[in-house]
């Protein structure tokens, strides 16, 4: 990673005063504008839009049920892709898919999948809002190194020539180049070589999930190239509740992309072998590519009825921001209503006309076709883009009848609200761009193994983020309640249990987290998977 040019970029402490000064137009740019990362155009002909049939991720079927949970089998493996139509794409995947497959579940019955690594690199899988013990959350050096690595050397099975093989294996795969990043020391982790099992005990409740690669340095490169897909927890309260179902249930994964004139995916790394963790100077405030997938198709199109539809609107790209609207809106407004945020269902149904989405976040959205004539094309729109990737899909009305009970009703759940009175601690997270050492939580790089915070089993805390410029926060283990923005109540898309927040540039948001059922080291880190791989993550401890 070339380090010294990024950091002549930043400063010390960087407010909304002093951030233009310090790092130049681009960083006023992103005070005016709000929205971070460059971007990287493709080197080939781009397709039409609303020419792709909307694909949906097939459902993981379990390899096993027993009275011990629902087993599955997922391996993670080099794939040839028709992405763009007439174009083979190369990329990493679970299963041989992009996005994998959807894995299904149910709050209250555990959810085992052993991962086996056929990739060229190690690998780290998350489960992104899963309420799951430690040993199981994807810690960023907790590799999975591929079948046939040497095996570590504390394993049983280690040979005498294993300690060597494994420091040439990090070294290969930018392992042994974190040590060279100050205050981010070389870490062992639990690695273990060529299958892991995760266990998800699915205590939580019924919400919108997604899986994808977190190992260290490496998380943006690993996602750009396809390591990401969607994981669904049901349960009884949300099945009693008219909303849409089946083929009218749709998971729906945004993420731009960027190609090569060979079709392989185009991503600024600093070290194109991926030896080094890093992207290019003018990349070090995210990547944005200049195509726009859903579910893995370009600006694809959907015929729909005219009825109900629900939409599980995840935000999968590296460091794009969406504003989703509806084109055009249907008569009296009120396009999208909110039944779900990240942590699933809300009280209440929230209408709004457009929506903004910050990577990571998920909205569960349901939209009434019946308010469009038939024949209509309703576009998606990102309002927040620019020429191609100002579109995102299309939805084209049907005429043929159809028959439509579904309806959102006016309560959704039983949400508990967390009261701030209880909360034994305040604790202060300050996201910033330092000098000295790069994207910074509370002036320090990441340090694996090293807390920044101690919260006990049980307890309530008033967290407070703060930003330079645009950062979503994402907190591992358990969801949380946001209260403030600014000294002010929560932003209209707030609503609900989290587990991303969207900090605009030189903001504060004050949130409520309630640590419960695992004690263990668990993450926050910005969600800009750039700013992630440079160091912007943290520790905290639950004791």
């Amino acid at each position: 990673m070339n380090r010294r040019r990024f950091l002549g970029l930043g400063a010390s402490v960087l407010g909304a005063g002093t951030l233009a000064a310090v790092a130049g137009p681009s960083a006023a740019r992103l005070l005016v504008e709000g929205r971070p990362g460059r971007l990287l155009r493709s080197q080939l002909d781009l397709p039409e839009a609303f020419r792709a049939p909307l694909p949906v991720p097939a459902v993981l079927r379990p390899a096993l049920s027993d009275e011990t949970g629902d087993h599955y089998e997922l391996t993670q493996q080099v794939a040839s892709l028709e992405i763009l139509p007439g174009v083979r794409t190369e990329a990493w995947t679970y299963g041989g898919t992009f996005p994998g497959p959807t894995v299904v579940t149910r709050s209250g019955r555990t959810a085992v999948v052993r991962h086996r690594n056929e990739l060229p690199v190690p690998s780290v899988v998350h489960v992104h809002g899963g309420h799951t013990p430690a040993d199981s959350d994807g810690y960023p050096v907790d590799l999975l190194l591929p079948v046939g690595s040497a095996a570590p050397p504390d394993s049983p099975d280690a040979s005498d020539s294993s300690a060597s093989s494994m420091a040439d294996m990090r070294g290969m795969h930018g392992m042994h180049g974190m040590q060279g990043m100050p205050g981010m020391p070389h870490a062992e982790g639990d690695t273990v070589v060529g299958e892991r099992t995760h266990t998800y005990p699915g205590r939580q409740r019924a919400a919108t999930l997604w899986y994808h690669d977190h190992r260290m340095g490496f998380t943006g490169p690993g996602v750009w190239r396809g390591l990401a897909g969607f994981h669904l927890v049901h349960d009884e309260e949300e099945d009693a509740l008219p909303l849409p179902r089946g083929e009218r249930d749709l998971p729906l994964m945004l993420a731009d992309r960027s190609f090569a004139a060979d079709g392989s995916f185009r991503y600024p790394a600093e070290d194109p072998t991926l030896a080094e963790p890093g992207v290019t100077d003018a990349y070090m405030n995210g990547v944005l590519g200049d195509v726009i997938l859903v579910n893995g198709a370009p600006w694809p199109r959907l015929d729909t009825d005219r009825a109900h539809y629900r939409l599980r609107l995840l935000n999968a790209s590296n460091a794009r921001l969406y504003r989703l609207e509806l084109d055009p809106r249907p008569p009296g407004g009120d396009a999208l209503v909110q039944i779900g945020s990240d942590g699933g269902l809300l009280a209440a149904p929230i209408a709004h006309d457009a929506i903004e989405i910050a990577p990571a976040e998920r909205f569960d959205v349901v939209v009434d076709f019946s308010r469009y004539r038939p024949g209509t094309r309703v576009r998606l729109l990102n309002r927040f883009g620019e020429g191609r990737t100002a579109e995102v899909m299309c939805f084209d009305v049907s005429s043929r009848p159809v028959v439509d009970d579904a309806r959102v009703p006016d309560r959704l759940s039983t949400v508990e609200e967390l009261d701030a009175s209880e909360a034994v601690a305040t604790r202060d997270f300050r996201f910033r761009r330092s000098r000295r050492d790069g994207w910074t939580i509370n002036g320090d790089p990441y340090r694996p193994g090293h807390s920044l915070a101690a919260p006990a089993l049980g307890t309530v805390e008033r967290w407070r983020f703060s930003s330079d410029v645009h950062h979503p926060v994402h907190v591992h283990l358990n969801h949380f309640q946001v209260i403030g923005r600014n000294g002010e109540g929560p932003g209209p898309w707030d609503a609900g249990w989290k587990d991303t927040v969207d900090l605009r540039p030189a903001e504060a948001v004050e949130v409520l987290v309630r640590f419960t059922d695992y004690a263990g080291t668990y993450m926050l880190h910005c969600h800009n998977l750039e700013h992630e791989d440079m160091a912007m993550m943290a520790d905290f401890t639950v004791e």
